[in-house]
């Protein structure tokens, strides 16, 4: 798969596809409807499969102050599209220029003129364009104008919710990663470069690798049964801590993941740690003794919840 970092001056390979379009953070199950239909046009029309999205995320720029939100890193997107079959990913550059166009000015100038897309796929409640104008009825006007033809793809329902980038957000705040992972269609996962800390959990008999939350959603701190890859291919069960550390002294928001029957360095390697089950909220102890015999039965239940 290519990805692109823009749409002028795009090579005539990279275009004419057929596109889905959208903020695909997450690439939950309704977003892989979207990309399916992209994907059916993409093979009744013989070309390629593109997928279009934004980098960074529109909210960045308009609300740059607001809480974290992302379900994945940009790592975590590509991986995700790629896995669909998309032979393009268009991340396309969200800053003054791209919030400043219109609705039809992003139609004529980044599908048409740009991009040359002959095929767009959109979800049911998508927009686009200066101040959000653009609708799925606009774009299938653009469409006829343009020369692309259109799909829309209705709402998706899992357990009798609507799925979205939302939806999920909600589960993960009130610690229900299985819910999040029926809606993602996978775990909720959530990568970085391990950092070297304070190696109380090594001191303690449990060595964690310490990742930061950054740009990622908060999900509802406290002990999770994990699953973690490391960059060799290994998938390893686990057990994590995702908070601030309170007993021992509060730090930035991180994941501490203590991985069962593994004591190699990974300093400075990119991990990506699925978060399975929720455990019990994070919670501050008098006495370290107490949290020590705490994170015994965690890794007791841990094992327990993985089938290891």
């Amino acid at each position: 798969m290519r990805i692109l970092h823009g749409w002028k001056g795009l090579a005539a390979e990279d275009r004419g596809a057929s596109v889905a379009f959208g903020n695909f953070d997450g690439v939950h199950l309704g977003h892989q409807r979207v990309i399916a239909d992209a994907a059916r046009a993409a093979a009744a029309m013989g070309r390629p499969l593109g997928v279009i999205s934004f980098e960074p995320h529109a909210r960045m720029h308009f609300e740059p102050d607001a809480p974290a939100f992302r379900l994945m890193n940009v790592h975590q997107l590509a991986r995700t599209v790629a896995a669909t079959g998309a032979q393009r990913l268009y991340l396309l550059p969200f800053g003054s220029e791209m919030a400043g166009l219109s609705d039809a000015a992003f139609a004529t100038e980044v599908l048409a003129a740009g991009l040359g897309v002959r095929h767009v796929a959109v979800g049911f409640d998508v927009t686009f364009g200066k101040g959000r104008t653009g609708n799925p009825a606009s774009m299938r006007a653009y469409g006829d104008e343009l020369g692309f033809t259109v799909s829309v793809a209705p709402a998706l329902e899992e357990g009798g919710e609507k799925i979205s980038s939302s939806a999920i957000r909600e589960a993960l705040h009130a610690g229900r990663p299985e819910r999040a992972a029926e809606l993602l269609g996978r775990p909720f996962a959530i990568e970085g470069v391990v950092q070297k800390g304070r190696q109380l959990g090594r001191k303690l008999g449990y060595p964690t690798a310490n990742v930061m939350l950054g740009d990622y959603v908060a999900p509802r701190f406290g002990v999770y049964a994990t699953r973690t890859r490391l960059v060799d291919g290994r998938e390893l069960p686990g057990v994590a801590n995702l908070g601030v550390n309170p007993t021992t002294g509060e730090v930035e928001p991180r994941l501490e993941v203590f991985l069962f029957d593994f004591d190699e360095d990974i300093y400075g390697e990119t991990i990506e740690t699925d978060l399975v089950a929720f455990q019990r909220p994070e919670e501050k102890f008098d006495l370290v003794e107490a949290m020590i015999a705490q994170i015994r039965l965690d890794v007791r239940l841990a094992h327990d919840l993985l089938g290891v």
